[in-house]
């Protein structure tokens, strides 16, 4: 990225797809929009306007309404961050019965179901063994690092394709007991404590601000590996 403003004036982007780059604060005027697919894990962040209107908690909102138990990613004590994960397991649970069959789905270039469980082992591993528990090289070999990994000076060599579906089922399940069983004795003085963001070495977070992100990516990647099955689905029938 450049950080040069660019202009597009009386361009046809119609069917444009556009990855992994910075929108913000993009002005888009007398732009026709039918169909535009907008999909962010940052919504939160806000704002969106939309004709003047920040649609941004509307659609949290909804999200809410579809993903049960969402709204509790952002639980700042024990109880709530129990009850947070909790949710988020029955929730995925649940997903798994609807993969089953399904796992090696890619829909439009993007992670099949497999690979999703794959790279919520490795947020565990950077965010709770990694920056929470401090292991030096907290990851498991059948992790799925994001596409920028390597770029950051991560090591792609430490990583491996799993054997089975089976393998990632029980170092997913492994992971997500792990997750329970530190929740289940976290204090409040836990919470508070310092820890080393590990993408900004330079930058203190809290081991609250890294659960809050394990649970976002938990919640995030549910809603794409569903969508992608969804759409899967409606292509087959």
């Amino acid at each position: 990225m450049t950080g040069e403003r660019r202009e597009f004036v009386d361009e046809d982007l119609s069917g444009a797809r556009v990855l992994r780059s910075d929108l913000a604060d993009v002005v888009m005027r007398g732009v026709y929009v039918a169909g535009m697919d907008l999909d962010t894990p940052d919504l939160a962040d806000g704002p969106l306007f939309v004709n003047g209107i920040d649609v941004a908690p509307y659609v949290e909102s909804e999200l809410a309404k579809r993903f049960p138990g969402r709204e509790l990613k952002d639980a700042t004590d024990p109880d709530g961050l129990r009850e947070a994960w909790s949710a988020v397991e029955a929730a995925w649970a649940e997903a798994l019965v609807t993969a089953r069959g399904r796992g090696g789905v890619s829909v439009d270039g993007e992670w099949t179901f497999a690979q999703t469980l794959r790279h919520l082992v490795m947020a565990t591993d950077v965010w709770l063994k990694g920056a929470i528990f401090g292991e030096q090289q907290p990851y498991h070999p059948i992790g799925q690092p994001f596409a920028e990994f390597a770029d950051t000076g991560g090591d792609v060599t430490i990583f491996r394709e799993p054997t089975s579906y089976e393998e990632i089922l029980a170092v997913r399940g492994e992971h997500q007991a792990l997750v329970r069983e530190f929740l289940d004795h976290v204090t409040h003085e836990l919470l508070a404590q310092p820890r080393v963001d590990p993408w900004r070495p330079t930058v203190r977070v809290s081991v609250l601000q890294c659960l809050h992100v394990v649970l976002n990516e938990e919640w995030e990647h549910l809603r794409f590996a569903l969508r992608d099955l969804e759409i899967d689905e409606r292509g087959r029938s």
